[in-house]
């Protein structure tokens, strides 16, 4: 520790830091809901950006305030896609799993002639077991 600073002047800058550390995730916050925003033109996006470089602490707080329900809106969204993107993704990896649809397939093997009754048999037996 540095000669001639105390617990006190260690204390406030480490509360100093901690709330800089949450303006910086409040306004990256904002500027990402600002980017995603589909109902906004890009003026309106500038305008509120320049607010917020000139004005930050009024800019994030008028914009929590304006804009704090269709944040909420679009955060619900962008999780209920990715979530439904990550299912769709699950489904195609692990493939088909049920025996309906395995031995339908199969069936339709050998209706074609692809494979042997011998061979259907097994696969049907494989996807009932």
């Amino acid at each position: 520790m540095v000669v001639g600073t105390s617990f006190a002047t260690f204390l406030w800058s480490l509360i100093v830091i901690f709330f800089m550390v949450v303006f910086f995730m409040l306004l990256f916050h904002v500027i990402g809901d600002l980017f995603r925003r589909r109902d906004a033109s890009g003026g309106k996006k500038a305008l509120w950006i320049i607010f917020l470089v000139v004005a930050p602490y009024l800019g994030l707080l008028i914009y929590y305030i304006t804009n704090g329900q269709g944040m909420a809106e679009r955060a619900f969204e962008s999780q209920q896609q990715q979530q439904q993107q990550f299912d769709t993704y699950v489904r195609d990896v692990a493939g088909s799993s049920n025996s309906a649809d395995e031995i339908a397939k199969a069936k339709g093997l050998l209706d074609s002639g692809a494979i042997t009754q011998a061979e259907f048999d097994q696969l049907k037996a494989k996807a009932l077991g």
